[in-house]
């Protein structure tokens, strides 16, 4: 017998047959002797309907009171799905966030979880019951409802997973588990049996959309075997676990890219300490995000030229600011470009193989593709390339490092 915590998301439970599947799919898993805990998220489409009543009345809404309203939509979906568990002989209990004492900070619409009280969960477990928890939402010390943010709902699974000791926390979603880049891009990509959670946490961070990137974090650090699977289909899916447990490991794992980059330059700044700060804090005052950044010392050795990436919404509001910091510094221009893409090789497996930069490098060069930007990691190779050639690069790749083939 296994402790096992289910995690469905929107689409799985868009609809009432939907919600029925779900039902019955936990009810084998209860039947074969598994104690079984439901995490469920909002029906696909509610969180924003109901964000738009909220600004509709109040815009911006009043974030604690923003917090009450979106924590309604999970909240009918444990109501529906407990009653569908019971129509099919499987007893079941729903438990809001603030009834299981899912404890978080008091930062509303992006609180953090600091404990989990699994005391009532375990009774009912024990008394025969499947639990469902509504995901995405918890309490805070005075009480007041709080939500985690988007995709919220797989930190909540893990989080409840980690507090109960879970054998296994399975993230059932729309795609039947994690590939070696998206195939809709390259038709030939592979589903991983396997993946690490370093690499799933790079795969996450750098545009992979499969699971949230707080959830990877949180089952890392506390130990959670996760599993990516179909609501919609049967099969294994994709077991993320610690390094060590595999092993073989693929020198390459994935390709991950992201689409939504753009990229700020600013030319001719004096070579001083602290530059980087005076460059790089009024965009962080702005609350901007940066990703990768290059510094080059100019021919003269008095001057740098300082390039980063931002998130392509953020890319006027940065570049105006980049502009008033280029006239305080005296630099000498300020460019910009936000038709870049990011692509990002991962795989454990570079830490024991050279040669994998350069072969990433020919792989892009014989296709004509210009890298603008590299960066590297221990486990990670990205670099910055025009938009147009996203997808060429992507396949290019793919099939550099065979990664359509099994091991």
């Amino acid at each position: 017998m296994a402790l096992i915590v289910q995690k469905y998301g929107g689409t799985s439970v868009g609809s009432v047959e939907r919600i029925q599947n779900v039902a019955q799919r936990v009810k084998r898993w209860r039947d074969q002797g598994d104690q079984v805990v439901v995490v469920v998220s909002a029906m696909s489409g509610e969180t924003d309907r109901l964000i738009g009543l909220a600004k509709a009345i109040q815009n911006p809404p009043n974030p604690r009171e923003l917090d009450v309203i979106m924590a309604t939509g999970e909240q009918v979906t444990i109501g529906l799905l407990a009653m569908a568990l019971d129509g099919i002989g499987c007893p079941s209990r729903s438990y809001t966030g603030g009834q299981v004492q899912v404890l978080t900070d008091s930062a509303h619409n992006k609180a953090r979880i600091r404990d989990i009280e699994g005391a009532n969960i375990r009774a009912d477990l024990d008394a025969g019951r499947v639990v469902v928890v509504a995901g995405f939402q918890g309490v805070d010390e005075q009480g007041n409802i709080t939500t985690l943010g988007r995709g919220g709902s797989d930190t909540s699974a893990v989080a409840v997973a980690a507090a109960l000791s879970a054998d296994e926390c399975q993230i059932y979603t729309d795609v039947d588990g994690v590939y070696t880049t998206d195939p809709r891009v390259e038709p030939r990509a592979r589903k991983l049996d396997r993946i690490t959670f370093e690499e799933m946490l790079e795969m996450a961070s750098l545009g992979s959309k499969v699971l949230q990137i707080r959830s990877v974090e949180f089952a890392g650090k506390y130990k959670v075997p996760l599993r990516v699977l179909s609501s919609l289909e049967e099969g294994e899916g994709t077991l993320i676990s610690l390094e060590e447990d595999a092993v073989e490991q693929a020198v390459i794992s994935g390709i991950a890219f992201a689409r939504d980059e753009a990229k700020l330059t600013i030319l001719g700044v004096p070579d001083q300490p602290g530059v980087a700060y005076k460059i790089l804090g009024p965009i962080a005052d702005a609350n901007i995000e940066v990703d990768m950044i290059i510094q080059n010392i100019a021919a003269d050795e008095a001057t740098t030229d300082f390039t980063f990436t931002v998130h392509r919404n953020d890319y006027q509001r940065a570049l105006a600011i980049l502009k008033d910091t280029a006239e305080a510094m005296a630099a000498r221009q300020v460019t910009g470009d936000d038709r870049i893409a990011k692509i990002s090789i991962v795989g454990v497996g570079m830490r024991s193989h050279a040669g994998i930069a350069s072969k990433m490098f020919a792989a892009l060069a014989k296709e004509g593709i210009n890298i603008r930007m590299i960066s590297t990691s221990e486990i990670k190779i990205s670099v910055v390339v025009d938009e147009k050639y996203l997808e060429l690069a992507v396949r290019a790749l793919h099939s550099a490092f065979e990664l359509d083939k099994t091991a």
